[in-house]
């Protein structure tokens, strides 16, 4: 990845990012969705609970789950103390299921070893159990304002598209990704705040993936990506899309779908009725061990199975 494309040096690269933050920033305070963990209304642990949901997950479907959770339970404390059928019951819908978890797992450690507050720490939260370098990155930024390069799947393709005039191809982030994305990081503690909302929600709003709104984007004068003509576009993926219709992961979801919805006074499917959630038995049999394996579920004598208790 060269970060000079376009401007001939990395003086260049600078003197791009100094005319694109004001335009981004303005077109921030203008367009930014206003959701429920934004603009100071929640706790670090709200920001935390945002981030490990809509990982892998569109932000329209985190926001009413986000919400009833926060409302059943505000703080670490009150989800550690949570049983893990109600944890699961709760996640939903939301995918990938030992999120939820690994959620707890880290409010247990929060309540336990923190006094119920988050870490103020990069070191301290990515040492918690489900948080890495996105998340921690995340929290340092938006729930206690520090100044760190948040780099997410949305960040990268914008600021490579904009400094390197490139597609950002998935994967794990490149050191030249990083490198990029610290060099343009505003210096100032609440610029740079500004900054990580503010490329991010327009990678996920105009910038997108396949098809950018480039007439509608507050930067466009100066993106080499749209200048060079938009080489490449939408080839990002280093392996394709795996599908979703037939899978271990569709499997696994219907039947913890059947067993959130058991009538009132149930909390097991018998094995006879597990049997026609899906017709490939062998299938359906390795999904249900490897719920179990995770924790997401309990077996019990006979073939039934139930969500777990504590």
């Amino acid at each position: 990845m060269d970060i000079s494309v376009g401007e001939g040096t990395a003086s260049g690269t600078a003197a791009r990012a100094a005319r694109v933050r004001p335009r981004l920033a303005a077109w921030w305070e203008a367009n930014a969705r206003d959701l429920p963990w934004r603009f100071g209304r929640t706790t670090p642990w709200g920001v935390l609970v945002s981030e490990v949901m809509s990982q892998q997950t569109q932000m329209s479907r985190v926001v009413p789950y986000w919400t009833a959770w926060m409302e059943r339970w505000p703080d670490a404390a009150a989800l550690a103390d949570a049983p893990k059928s109600d944890v699961i019951t709760m996640w939903g819908r939301l995918g990938y299921p030992r999120r939820a978890l690994r959620l707890q797992e880290c409010a247990r450690v929060v309540a336990a070893e923190c006094g119920d507050g988050l870490p103020h720490g990069y070191d301290a939260l990515t040492a918690l159990p489900g948080v890495g370098d996105y998340t921690a990155s995340a929290v340092m930024s938006f729930a206690y304002g520090e100044r760190i390069a948040v780099i997410d799947t949305n960040i990268r393709r914008v600021l490579s598209r904009v400094f390197a005039g490139e597609e950002s191809r998935g994967g794990a982030a490149s050191p030249a990704e990083r490198a990029l994305a610290a060099g343009v990081l505003p210096r100032d503690a609440a610029r740079s705040v500004t900054w990580n909302q503010s490329v991010m929600e327009l990678g996920a709003l105009v910038c997108t993936a396949k098809s950018p709104l480039c007439d509608h984007c507050p930067v466009r004068d100066d993106c080499a990506f749209l200048a060079a003509g938009r080489p490449g576009l939408g080839q990002r993926r280093t392996r394709p899309r795996q599908r979703f219709q037939g899978t271990d992961r569709q499997v696994r979801g219907i039947v913890l779908d059947a067993l959130r919805r058991l009538p009132e006074g149930e909390n097991a499917l018998e094995r006879a009725t597990i049997e026609t959630l899906w017709k490939d038995h062998a299938q359906l049999d390795r999904c249900v061990a490897g719920l179990d394996e995770d924790g997401l579920i309990e077996m019990l004598p006979g073939g039934s199975v139930r969500l777990p208790l504590d």
